[in-house]
């Protein structure tokens, strides 16, 4: 028996992959990320992980300010080998919106927000934060599950050290001023 082929794109090439790379490898699966030059390969998503990012998503959406703009599951560049795909963004009114858009530039995230799954517990609680706030986005939001209700950790990015600082931890509402008034009740994934 003849084991399967593997596609190319399998095999980085010595340098590792670039951002720019994931537009032009064929057949790449659906929502991988580049990560320090590797690819990432998304598992299948929770039930918890999907209600929490529908709450999510509708809650920014309903706060937002004009020009800003909610997407879920979006790349963004964060310099050459750096392209991961946050589950949710929020893009300031700068931003620059085109139809066709594969990814986002840093500087237009003025908000990341990972649900965190078990597969992607360190990626999330450690590698993506620090990859965000390098890249200079000022908001990072990390969403756990507690029984099935959401635990969102808010971070601030501390602009001379280029690093998070952690600003509250929200249980049954979640209520913050920057990057804009949001009232949020986090109780509400019952209801999805």
């Amino acid at each position: 028996m003849t084991p399967p082929s593997l596609p190319d794109w399998v095999f980085p090439p010595p340098q590792g992959f670039t951002a720019e790379d994931l537009d032009h490898i064929p057949d790449l699966p659906a929502h991988t990320e580049l990560i320090d030059g590797s690819l990432v390969f998304v598992s299948p998503q929770r039930d918890f992980h999907t209600s929490a990012l529908f709450l999510l998503a509708v809650g920014l959406r309903a706060a937002a300010p004009e020009g800003h703009r909610v997407r879920r599951e979006m790349s963004v560049k964060l310099g050459p080998r750096q392209r991961p795909e946050p589950d949710l963004i929020v893009l300031g009114p700068r931003a620059v919106i085109r139809p066709d858009a594969t990814f986002y530039e840093a500087a237009d995230v003025v908000l990341a927000a990972e649900v965190v799954s078990p597969e992607s517990e360190e990626r999330d609680r450690d590698r993506k934060p620090v990859l965000y706030a390098e890249a200079g986005i000022p908001h990072f939001w990390r969403v756990e599950s507690d029984s099935g209700r959401p635990v969102v950790y808010v971070h601030e990015l501390n602009p001379p050290t280029r690093s998070y600082v952690p600003t509250g931890i929200y249980h049954d509402r979640l209520k913050v001023t920057v990057p804009f008034d949001i009232d949020l009740d986090l109780t509400e994934i019952d209801a999805f």
